[in-house]
């Protein structure tokens, strides 16, 4: 091998993706269409075997709309169970469920398993950093992102520092996003970080909006979009996040600032346990086809 090859070789990341729901499966698409080699990790055996036929679907949908870079061969995909195939990857994003418990359980296994230095990115909406720190072998090297869905057509990245994690770790996340030309934005660590504080309130008042008969969401949507420049309406937008998760996320802001509006609202509840949760069900406060 040459050393002009050795030195492209040490320059290409070799990511480590934790959780093949939405955001895991959203993630590699945007790594291995920037070219960069992917371990896509699940211990749900159905999940595995969906996430190659969802990624390729995803990839063709990201090249249609000129998301991707047409210059750069697809990175490796490689599907496993086992977190123990993280070892020696460069970096390492975890995207499980939006539940501190699960994330921690998660970050614990891969900080044991891969290198001192490696970069451990925990994907959340919520949960604050520091928090899951406590978990991590090392927690100078776990930083925070939030990637919003779908990834590879959002080029803004929310960046969370939280109060141990090292100067290395800001310096190789912010080298991740660059590969993968994204937009890192750095805030302090706090429940919900910027964007999920602000827009997850939002989104729990537009259902109660609903829930109380004043409009429909198809109207709420309308108007948000209409008077105040909303890209796609709230309601949508929780059908895109998944409702699940919104729940989730709700419950992490109130258990977390005691600040009512962020308790999810009767409608959004009634939606989970129905299981009409968004776009990955087929129906939230929309119906979706495929």
């Amino acid at each position: 091998m040459s050393g002009n090859n050795s030195s492209d070789a040490e320059k290409t990341p070799r990511l480590t993706v934790l959780g093949a729901g939405v955001m895991g499966v959203g993630i590699t698409t945007l790594a291995i269409g920037h070219g960069v080699p992917v371990t896509l990790v699940d211990v749900d055996q159905a999940k595995r075997e969906a996430a190659d036929a969802r990624i390729e679907h995803e990839l063709r949908l990201a090249r249609l709309m000129g998301a991707l870079p047409d210059d750069l061969p697809a990175g490796e995909l490689v599907i496993s169970d086992s977190v123990a195939d993280a070892a020696g990857s460069t970096a390492v994003i975890e995207a499980v469920t939006e539940m501190a418990e699960l994330k921690e359980k998660v970050i614990a296994e891969v900080s044991a398993a891969v290198s001192p230095g490696t970069l451990l990115v925990s994907n959340t909406s919520s949960i604050p950093i520091d928090e899951l720190a406590s978990a991590a072998v090392r927690p100078a090297d776990l930083v925070g992102t939030h990637f919003m869905n779908p990834s590879y057509l959002i080029r803004t990245v929310e960046v969370i520092r939280g109060a141990r994690t090292g100067e290395a770790a800001m310096d190789a996340v912010r080298a991740l996003l660059t590969t993968l030309r994204r937009r890192p934005v750095v805030v302090r660590d706090a429940p919900g970080f910027v964007t999920s504080r602000v827009l997850h309130p939002m989104i729990n008042d537009a259902a109660r909006v609903v829930q109380e008969g004043t409009a429909t969401a198809e109207d709420v949507d309308a108007l948000m979009q209409g008077c105040l420049g909303h890209a796609t309406g709230p309601l949508r937008t929780a059908d895109l996040i998944g409702i699940d998760n919104l729940v989730d996320s709700l419950n992490v802001l109130y258990e977390r600032t005691g600040d009512g509006g962020c308790r999810p609202c009767d409608l959004l509840l009634e939606k989970v346990r129905a299981g009409d949760i968004g776009r990955k069900s087929g129906r939230g406060f929309y119906e979706y086809e495929g």
